[in-house]
């Protein structure tokens, strides 16, 4: 197998494994809402919720929403397999290939609780028990109707805004507010890494099909 695409696959292999290690903790270990602070911080935490849409606490509404959104991220890991084996033949750099890597195991991962989640999981009541793995009377929901799980969170800086400024004087502000997983995380450093880091590589790409379609 070429190297390159091993590199691919054990980068989405450790993604994977680590955010659903984290997540099935998460699940089965904590109570919805509960918090536990990381190194005693107040602006580290781990908080668990459940998000039954999109990243970062984002919804797509209904059953028919939360049922597109499934499909919609079925097809993008398809889109995204398929060309990062395209980079692989146009031996494309290591680094580009981690960060596109990055972004196919964090949808991986967040398909993965909206598949197979609610199938395999109790519910997990808002500080009212904990969830358990493969409950005897079945799960909380049907195949891809699951929630995904999200626990970290880091709410920098909160207070309120001068009672002097338009609109919003006197308004409690929280930054940074939304909860999001370690497949948020990949997802997010893989884009940023791609859009400033290696937009050259797709420009060198298009010059080379342009001379090609003159000859």
């Amino acid at each position: 197998m070429n190297k390159k695409r091993i590199f691919v696959f054990i980068l989405i292999f450790l993604v994977l494994a680590f955010d659903q290690a984290l997540k099935i903790w998460v699940k089965t270990h904590m109570e919805y809402g509960e918090e536990i602070r990381l190194l005693g911080q107040s602006w580290s935490l781990i908080h668990f919720v459940e998000n039954p849409g999109m990243a970062f606490g984002l919804t797509l509404g209904g059953d028919y929403g939360k049922l597109a959104l499934s499909l919609f991220r079925i097809v993008a890991v398809v889109f995204l397999c398929a060309y990062i084996e395209k980079l692989v033949r146009l031996n494309a750099p290591n680094a580009l290939l981690l960060s596109f890597g990055l972004v196919l195991a964090g949808a991986i991962g967040n398909i993965i609780d909206s598949a197979f989640y609610g199938m395999v999981f109790s519910e997990s009541p808002f500080h009212g028990g904990l969830a358990q793995l493969f409950p005897i009377e079945g799960g909380y929901a049907s195949f891809l109707h699951g929630k995904v799980v999200d626990m970290l969170y880091f709410p920098l800086l909160q207070g309120s805004f001068p009672s002097w400024l338009p609109f919003w004087g006197g308004e409690p502000y929280l930054f940074f507010r939304p909860v999001f997983n370690l497949a948020d995380a990949a997802i997010s450093v893989g884009v940023a890494c791609i859009i400033i880091f290696h937009r050259g590589f797709f420009s060198t790409l298009e010059e080379q099909k342009m001379d090609t379609d003159a000859v």
